[in-house]
């Protein structure tokens, strides 16, 4: 696959669909600001699965077709989106309750960057605004199993992927699988981080490339 193939929009659309198939019947799952909201239309139909929003909601559905938007039903990131039916809605307080108390299966977040260790930082960058924390604190504590998704590099085409996070940490130690455009990387509990899955069309000598960080192969 050639470096033009990995550009965005369509790196998001290969890490979001593959991030869907992390979807399991019967979970409760959180979506992360940014993308990792755009699952909650593939979401949709799969038995069992409810997304939350730690602003108060379980059962959130598809996005909403444009006229139809209400504007009292938001995620986190401040979107319009939509209830399935049975959907519940509660306040912080309880919702952040359910986050803390492990009530949580599966949080899908996005990155900045991630280190070879599982660390995260995707919370802000020093000298720019930043509203606040957010959950993701929270989340990457409480969450049963932690994925995140984000693009292997930079604008300015460095790994996002390193050896040690440069920007300040959401969390040490804390993501148990990493999935980018260009692969699939777990964080087992004893043991390095292992590539186990490469993206359709991209070669071994590419992801070594773009990673800073140092891995282990889990896949032929």
């Amino acid at each position: 696959m050639s470096e033009r193939a990995a550009d965005a929009p369509s790196a998001r659309t290969r890490i979001v669909s593959r991030a869907a198939l992390e979807l399991r019947a019967g979970t409760n799952v959180n979506l992360g600001i940014g993308m990792p909201t755009l699952l909650a239309d593939y979401a949709e139909g799969l038995p069992g699965v409810l997304l939350h929003s730690e602003n108060g909601l379980l059962g959130i559905g598809p996005y909403p077709l444009s006229g139809k938007e209400d504007a009292d039903l938001i995620n986190a990131g401040k979107e319009t989106v939509t209830a399935v039916p049975g959907a519940s809605f509660f306040d912080s307080a309880e919702s952040f309750a359910m986050i803390r108390g492990g009530h949580i299966d599966l949080a899908i977040l996005g990155g900045m960057e991630v280190s070879e260790q599982g660390d995260l930082a995707n919370w802000m960058v020093p000298g720019k605004m930043v509203k606040g924390m957010g959950g993701a604190m929270d989340l990457v504590a409480g969450a049963r199993r932690v994925v995140v998704i984000m693009e292997h590099r930079t604008r300015e085409g460095e790994s996002r992927v390193r050896l040690e996070c440069t920007l300040p940490l959401t969390g040490r130690r804390v993501v148990d699988r990493l999935i980018t455009e260009l692969a699939v990387f777990d964080f087992p509990p004893a043991g390095p981080m292992t590539l186990v899955e490469l993206q359709p069309g991209v070669a071994l000598e590419e992801v070594e490339r773009a990673t800073e960080a140092r891995f282990k192969l889990g896949v032929g």
